[in-house]
């Protein structure tokens, strides 16, 4: 099937969906690096004493969730959002059939990243500023994949 957004030009919602993206998935790379690469948390300044009341001993797993969903996750969405790669295999897991897979790929992303940190803040708190912030930058992610503009662009023809 042909996107219609094949002669269009790209809207500015779908440039800043784009850059949220991959601003947020660099963050979410390091971070979880950080974190898997040093569990007791000191390469990041959190005391292991955060995870108290959490299913967790360190942030090994933690810091591979963060990696993988809040940094890989994400990366893989902001390019596949700027380049619209043809697979077939995550069209498979497309609800949105109406829409090239990375539209459904995007909004996903938001609710992920509400996830972390709803989750995130359930097991340990408020524990920083950042927490209110990503949650914002989920809902952010949501309403601009929602956009009519951005549903246009990744709109598939008939």
């Amino acid at each position: 099937m042909k996107m219609r957004h094949q002669t269009a030009a790209r809207p500015l919602s779908v440039w800043i969906l784009i850059v949220l993206l991959f601003f947020l998935g660099v963050g979410g790379i390091v971070s979880g690096a950080l974190l898997f690469s040093a569990p007791n948390g000191s390469l990041i300044g959190m005391p292991v004493d955060y995870l108290k009341g959490s299913p967790f001993s360190n942030f090994l797993i933690p810091g591979i969730i963060l990696f993988l969903f809040v940094g890989v996750y994400q990366i893989f969405v902001g390019y596949s959002l700027l380049r619209r790669p043809t697979w077939h295999w995550p069209d498979k897991m497309n609800p949105c059939k109406s829409y090239h897979w990375v539209w459904a790929a995007s909004w996903a992303a938001g609710v992920i990243l509400l996830v972390w940190i709803i989750v995130e803040t359930v097991l340990l708190g408020y524990i920083s500023l950042l927490q209110p912030i990503i949650a914002v930058w989920g809902v952010i992610l949501i309403l601009l994949t929602l956009l009519p503009s951005v549903c246009r662009y990744y709109k598939r023809n008939s």
